[in-house]
């Protein structure tokens, strides 16, 4: 079955919400391919996670950056795990906060087993953060395989649009990252995540290297 195929089962019934934690002690324990959704507060993440996985309400769209203070847990299909990672990079959150954040997501990028592969957002409308780019890095070096997704393109002109992925796709070139132009309100770029979530999960397998880095 091609992975198109697979990823259009995929329906508003099919995500359930399993868990929320704040602790790598609270981590599932189950033995199942966990996709993470990653970027900087505000760049359009839950809203995203709504359109592509067909669910409104699914992940709670706040007008608040910083306010998902958890990694958040959904079922998908019975087949695998999304996860919600914390929003970085909002000022306005207590540094206690955002280093307890930090940790918890950096502790389970480095050593979750489960994990399968990566979304990361940035904005379409603005250069990338130096935390973006330090996620850039990462990922360049890490085992499971990436996705940038460009938030908010329906907000651009169609030139200015361009020109904005064209300069992203060339500095995310050396790193060996690709990206696509998202929209949650034109729902462009839905089928790139949803067929590149796919394949990551159809690739995953068991072992004490999952998500080893390189």
């Amino acid at each position: 079955m091609q992975s198109t195929q697979r990823a259009s089962t995929l329906s508003a019934h099919s995500v359930r919400f399993v868990k929320g934690v704040v602790s790598l002690d609270g981590l599932p324990k189950a033995p199942v391919a966990e996709i993470a959704a990653s970027g900087r507060s505000n760049v359009g993440k839950s809203s995203m996670l709504n359109v592509v996985f067909g669910r409104k309400g699914m992940a709670k769209v706040s007008q608040t950056p910083g306010k998902t203070r958890e990694i958040n847990f959904f079922q998908v299909a019975d087949r695998y795990h999304l996860v919600d990672l914390p929003g970085y990079g909002y000022a306005r959150v207590p540094v206690k906060v955002r280093e307890k954040w930090a940790g918890l997501v950096e502790s389970y990028l480095e050593t979750r087993q489960q994990l399968a592969g990566l979304v990361q957002l940035v904005d379409a409308r603005h250069a990338p953060t130096a935390q973006d780019r330090e996620m850039f890095e990462w990922l360049a070096g890490a085992r499971f395989p990436s996705l940038v997704v460009v938030t908010k393109v329906d907000k651009l002109k169609a030139g200015a649009r361009a020109a904005a992925l064209a300069k992203l796709a060339a500095e995310l070139e050396p790193y060996g990252l690709v990206c696509v132009g998202f929209s949650a309100v034109t729902r462009v770029g839905r089928k790139d995540v949803l067929r590149f979530i796919d394949d990551a999960v159809a690739a995953w397998s068991p072992g004490p290297l999952g998500n080893a880095r390189r």
